[in-house]
């Protein structure tokens, strides 16, 4: 196991709340009149041939590194100071008519914030690495409102949006397993490789490159063969694309100008700190996304934004794989993976369901409960199809639910008081006396996961469906609820829920949880 800090991506986006506006700002770059049929170029052989009317829209230029002493504070300094295009300089109404539009939405970037906060530093380290213009960290919010989960009608997906072919052009694997479209840190790389590969393609002209990463570079070439023939004009703002890609070049370089001056055109940046949010940590072992976000003390949601190429939400069975987690879960997450016996990280076996079947005796069959069978293959219900394949995890060995410890614990009126040896951490100690790592930080009144050895810790066991210090609470599910933030709210953990009520993987407003709370 080895970790990188691929960098972060501070705080952009909230996109589903954009209704209209993603008309406007989110991408359409393979819709269904199939204008994008890009990454053919295998090599940039033979560009565009010059043309006496043909004038670079924006001369190559190479930023020169940026003293460390001078180096901005914030991300959006950051990337104003990369900006090579120089968007403020091109006077054109279609840029002015997709700035107007941006503008009007005072609070665009306040609601792209909350996602692209963890992509946007991380693009933009790639891209100062490959001294490229850093208007270009700006093509996720038109491509995708910066949602490594979204998928247009032509089947574009992640943040670049690439369509299958293009994917597989750019060595992003794609199978039942896994997605390098959505893979974060993947697609990135294959998106500058190919937004560089048209750059040199049409001789340096950067809106070119842009037009066709929207359309293909065979659209745009048969555009400035076009106006050769004609006699015009073959720079971007001459040439006659598909609509979409007619708006695509303005709607960058007018995300840019107002960054580039945001008081000037009535927005307020949400304040991202120019640092990382993610690290990388490599992983050889097929795991369980739930039980890294459990050992990564994160919400499976959080981890899944970081994580979302990975279709069945276990790691491929085969391979060593990157993961993302938030810089400051880093530490604790290794530490836990150390510790977690490789029989525990989860296996998984396909089953065909066969006639007469159902979720229960399947369940009882392979000692799982009904609720994670649901949870692991997005059913909701009970129905079955014969034929169907369900993923079955397992437990290698006879792990048992709890411990002698934890049993001891749970039964008993009194807290325990553990004394810490060498090598324990907080997570081996929760998981072996069937509580939870907050609980015993709660209890301990611990600022941090440090321990010292010789030191006593009280044990409480974790709530359950039974004792006298629990009771019985009717939650009402609200708009707005997850597991997880019920889970906060009353102190217990997300499985817990789960096995309580027997839920599936989503809640309805008006469904009635019961929970036992101390």
């Amino acid at each position: 196991m080895h970790i990188s800090v691929p960098a972060i991506l501070p705080k952009l986006l909230s996109a589903a709340s954009l209704g209209a506006m993603l008309l406007i700002a989110g991408c359409q770059t393979t819709d269904s009149q199939g204008y994008r049929q890009t990454g053919q170029l295998s090599t940039p052989s033979e560009p565009v041939s010059a043309s006496p009317f043909r004038t670079p829209s924006v001369a190559p230029s190479v930023r020169s590194p940026i003293p460390e002493a001078s180096k901005p504070h914030t991300l959006w300094a950051r990337i104003r100071a990369g900006f090579t295009l120089d968007p403020a300089a091109i006077d054109n109404p279609r840029i002015d008519q997709q700035r107007i539009a941006f503008a009007s939405q005072t609070r665009y970037f306040e609601l792209t914030s909350a996602r692209a906060q963890r992509y946007l530093y991380y693009v933009v380290e790639q891209l100062d690495e490959r001294q490229m213009p850093l208007e270009l960290a700006l093509l996720p919010f038109i491509e995708s409102a910066y949602n490594p989960q979204a998928v247009s009608s032509a089947q574009a997906a992640g943040l670049w949006q690439f369509i299958p072919s293009t994917g597989r052009n750019f060595s992003l694997r794609q199978d039942w397993w896994y997605d390098g479209r959505r893979d974060v840190t993947a697609s990135t790389t294959a998106a500058l490789d190919y937004l560089t590969l048209l750059n040199n393609y049409f001789d340096g002209d950067w809106l070119l490159a842009l037009a066709a990463y929207n359309c293909g570079e065979g659209c745009v070439g048969r555009a400035i063969k076009r106006n050769e023939a004609l006699g015009l004009p073959t720079d971007y703002w001459n040439l006659q694309l598909p609509r979409e890609t007619m708006n695509y070049v303005p709607k960058l370089l007018a995300l840019a100008q107002i960054v580039d001056s945001p008081t000037a055109y009535g927005t307020v940046l949400p304040s991202l700190a120019n640092e990382p949010y993610f690290a990388g940590v490599a992983i050889d072992q097929q795991i369980d996304l739930h039980k890294i976000a459990e050992l990564a003390e994160l919400s499976t949601d959080e981890l899944l934004s970081l994580n979302p190429a990975f279709n069945q939400r276990v790691t491929a069975p085969n391979g060593e794989y990157q993961l993302l987690i938030p810089v400051d879960h880093v530490e604790q997450f290794t530490t836990a993976l150390a510790s977690l016996p490789a029989d525990e990280r989860v296996n998984y076996q396909h089953y065909s369901v066969r006639r007469g079947d159902t979720l229960s005796q399947i369940a009882r069959r392979h000692q799982l409960s009904v609720s994670v069978i649901r949870d692991i293959n997005n059913i909701n219900g009970n129905l079955l199809r014969v034929g169907q394949t369900l993923m079955l995890p397992e437990l290698g060995g006879s792990a048992p639910a709890t411990n002698a410890a934890a049993s001891a614990l749970a039964s008993s009126a009194e807290p325990l008081r553990y004394r810490i040896r060498s090598g324990d951490n907080l997570w081996t100690i929760a998981r072996a006396h069937g509580t939870t790592v907050n609980r015993i930080k709660r209890d301990n009144n611990l600022a941090s996961n440090g321990l010292t050895v010789g030191d006593t810790l009280i044990l409480q066991a974790a709530a359950s469906t039974g004792g006298s210090d629990t009771r019985r609470v009717a939650y009402t599910v609200r708009s707005g609820d997850s597991l997880y933030t019920i889970a906060q709210r009353f102190n217990v953990d997300v499985d817990k829920i789960r096995d309580w009520n027997q839920l599936g993987r989503y809640l309805q407003p008006g469904q009635q949880l019961t929970l036992f709370v101390r």
